[in-house]
């Protein structure tokens, strides 16, 4: 027997589109990283447009790299109401971008809606929690990044 999604949820937008996957980025700034990311989050149906304003406004308060080469810019709390679907977007830079002081390799964006982002930014810690599987994502495919993040297969 197939399950069905609730009518609701068929309609979502899945967590993570390939499309929503951007690889060999070049460098750029900060700001500009996080502009793009969040013009990914919005075209992907799971943000209003003015999301990246409070992912700035996010940065501006708290860095967002977590060290081992990511960064998981995301708005602040008072953002919530503007997430219309959970999503993440992800952005490859092979060389680095600079992220303050330090290079940052993969921009993961992210939309959490209610108390979905402790779920997703548990993924991504258990995802890329060594060097290792940094690098090795670093130099993957867009349907390895796609698995990886989905659990469809993947590291």
């Amino acid at each position: 027997m197939f399950f069905k999604r609730k009518e609701e949820e068929a309609n979502k937008p899945e967590l993570l589109q390939k499309k929503n996957i951007i690889l060999n980025c070049q460098p750029k700034p900060k700001e500009d990283v996080i502009r793009h990311v969040g013009g990914l989050l919005y075209e992907g149906g799971y943000v209003d447009a003015d999301y990246a304003d409070a992912m700035i406004l996010r940065e501006e308060t708290f860095s967002t790299n977590i060290g081992n080469g990511i960064a998981i810019p995301h708005g602040v709390e008072e953002a919530k109401k503007k997430i219309q679907n959970s999503g993440i977007a992800v952005m490859v830079f092979p060389d680095g971008t600079l992220w303050n002081d330090e290079k940052v390799y993969i921009v993961i964006g992210i939309a959490g809606a209610g108390e979905e982002h402790l779920d997703i930014l548990a993924n991504i810690a258990e995802k890329l929690s060594t060097p290792e599987a940094v690098q090795d994502l670093i130099g993957s495919d867009t349907d390895t990044i796609f698995n990886t993040f989905t659990g469809t297969g993947g590291m």
